[in-house]
């Protein structure tokens, strides 16, 4: 298993975890990034923070500390 935060650009993944708790885990899910998600890596900024996906048809940035909460496949 890996993190959000180590895909690679151009990678398509799917979320088995996210980690966290409380107002965190909330804020994730809000945005729509739940167990069982297909999420692709548009882009990765040049310092590696904020990283751009694509979640459930709508593009949204995400950062580097957030994404290291979400496990993928």
């Amino acid at each position: 298993m890996k993190t959000l935060k180590e895909t690679k650009c151009g990678e398509t993944v799917t979320v088995i975890r996210l980690g966290g708790e409380g107002a965190l885990k909330r804020r994730i899910m809000d945005m729509g990034i739940t167990k069982g998600t297909s999420i692709f890596v548009r882009k990765v900024a040049p310092l590696g923070d904020p990283v751009e996906i694509t979640v459930r048809g709508y593009e949204l940035s995400i950062r580097k500390g957030d994404a290291e909460n979400i496990l993928v496949e």
